[in-house]
């Protein structure tokens, strides 16, 4: 019998969502929604990294659900949503303003987070009008716009052609992950965790990457190796944080800092000591402070502002 997806106990199993639902892209594909939280809280929609799922906010969720209403959902082919054929930044944005319109009213706005991939959503959305309409402010957590596998640090060798050639085909192999084992877990931890990560983010972010399908985890590797989101940095205008770890070896913490000087209305960015690329796991209290302090500021105030 194979073991779940997730972990099932402790703080980093995912809670039962209150609703669920599935969004319809613009090319057709089905996208897995979870809603937690009250119906009229304050709304957080949470966009999960390359090879992860709803599960990986479990801590986020948990924390925020009493007093927001936090929507999480599952990329294409990733968690509980099937595979699509597209596999594109286009997509990612198309499948981010379904979700925005399937689960907000008109004109209702959210603070939007994004972890690696699901960053990089949020700068694919950034000149949607949907995205516009809905969102109040971002948060990056440990990603980039460009550069991804030139920049990499997951091969302890200096920068250059061949490391970079030997990390894409790393990160791109086509080579299934297997079941989850100690050596599984020294890998996993090398290359996406800080040094001093616990066993127990450890093994939560393991099952969660291990569950990917390989074809998947591919096929997305592709469009992360031919990232170039650069130019819509510039348009994702609403108040945005930054977060990033100084021991990521998937996207260094040089992109947090690029980010930051290069969004227009950047309000924060964040350097975690010692954290490695998993922040929202390795780092569960600093991310959802992040978000606390993001919808009291903004949020709030644009709901307020609705307020005859």
């Amino acid at each position: 019998m194979s073991r779940p997806a997730h972990v099932t106990s402790g703080p980093y199993a995912p809670p039962a969502a209150r609703r669920e639902l599935v969004a319809v892209s613009a090319d057709g594909a089905r996208l897995h929604v979870e809603v937690h939280g009250d119906e009229g809280a304050p709304p957080v929609v949470l966009s999960h990294g390359w090879t992860c799922s709803t599960a990986f906010w479990a801590a986020q969720i948990r924390a925020l659900a009493a007093t927001h209403r936090v929507v999480a959902y599952d990329q294409r082919g990733h968690g509980r949503s099937p595979a699509a054929r597209e596999h594109s930044t286009t997509a990612l944005a198309d499948d981010l303003v379904a979700v925005l319109g399937a689960t907000l009213a008109p004109g209702e706005r959210a603070v939007v987070a994004g972890h690696s991939m699901g960053g990089m959503t949020i700068m694919a959305a950034a000149a949607r009008p949907e995205f516009t309409e809905h969102a109040a402010a971002a948060l990056l957590c440990s990603t980039g716009s460009s550069a991804l596998v030139a920049q990499a640090r997951v091969l302890p060798v200096r920068a250059g052609r061949a490391r970079t050639r030997v990390t894409g085909a790393f990160l791109g192999s086509r080579a299934p992950l297997g079941p989850v084992t100690p050596v599984a877990r020294s890998i996993l931890k090398y290359a996406t965790m800080g040094p001093g990560s616990a066993p127990d983010k450890v093994e939560a972010c393991a099952r969660i990457v291990h569950a990917c399908p390989t074809g998947v985890r591919h096929a997305w590797s592709r469009v992360l190796s031919g990232l170039d989101l650069d130019a819509d940095v510039a348009r994702l205008t609403v108040p945005t944080t930054v977060i990033g770890g100084t021991a990521d070896r998937l996207t260094p913490i040089v992109h947090a800092r690029g980010l930051a000087a290069a969004l227009p209305n950047c309000v924060g960015l964040t350097e975690l000591t010692g954290i490695g690329h998993m922040t929202p796991v390795e780092a569960p209290e600093a991310v959802t402070r992040a978000l606390c302090e993001l919808t009291a500021h903004y949020l709030d105030t644009t709901e307020k502002e609705k307020t005859p």
